[in-house]
């Protein structure tokens, strides 16, 4: 555990050191104070589903850029093998770079915050939908960021990996959701099942389904193993 919160809070604190972290929120909340407020103005409601829909398009973005460098940016430059050769496990090494990337979404989360305490003051805000639209949220983003570190775990190329994790997470949150409409029978079910977007929508609304927690929880827990995976072969190879 030592090792783990060791890589966890040095990765955390080298986002911050370098451009990427800032980047992304500043990113993110442009993104949301441009589309938002008009629609919210438009609309004469007090909610912020709107805002949650559009954090899940820019995680399909903003997840891979923060960790097409996790791995793949140690292997360029060495400093991975090295890492292996030390007293540290892969294990530790994987949940320490997503615990980092992890925190760093939490704190982007943070900084959204302000909007729905704007919105109340302007109505009555439902405040059930927004904390479990930020479950949702969070969870969400833990699955597209632990997506993102597996792909990352394959290669040393940083664009590589955010190209491969880019396309991954845009297909689950948002492509399957467009072509939704136009799908039948099972092949409806299997892919609203996939789909990230069926997901985040019951909490969005406030409905906290257990079915809808498991989900994005396998999906991160599948991605961790892989990038262990992946991980522990070089040791080997």
């Amino acid at each position: 555990m030592r090792n783990t919160l060791t890589i966890a809070s040095r990765q955390f604190r080298s986002y911050f050191n370098g451009p990427v972290a800032y980047i992304v929120i500043c990113l993110v909340m442009i993104v949301i104070g441009i589309f938002f407020w008009p629609a919210f103005f438009l609309s004469g409601r007090a909610s912020v589903r709107q805002m949650f829909t559009l954090i899940a398009y820019c995680v399909a973005f903003a997840g891979p850029a923060l960790t097409m460098g996790l791995l793949a940016e140690e292997k360029r430059s060495g400093t991975l093998e090295l890492l292996i050769t030390m007293p540290v496990r892969e294990a530790e090494v994987i949940i320490g770079k997503f615990l980092a990337a992890l925190g760093l979404w939490a704190v982007l989360l943070a900084c959204t915050l302000p909007v729905p305490f704007s919105v109340s003051t302007l109505g009555n805000l439902d405040w059930g939908p927004v904390w479990s639209g930020y479950l949702g949220i969070f969870l969400m983003g833990g699955a597209v960021l632990a997506i993102g570190l597996s792909f990352s775990s394959f290669t040393d190329n940083q664009l590589v990996a955010f190209f491969l994790s880019c396309f991954v997470s845009f297909v689950l949150v948002l492509v399957i959701g467009w072509v939704l409409p136009f799908l039948g029978g099972a092949v409806a079910n299997v892919a609203d099942f996939i789909s990230f977007s069926s997901h985040i929508e019951a909490l969005a609304r406030g409905v906290i389904d257990s079915r809808d927690v498991i989900y994005f929880l396998s999906i991160t827990g599948f991605a961790l193993m892989v990038a262990f995976r992946a991980l522990e072969s070089r040791r080997w190879s």
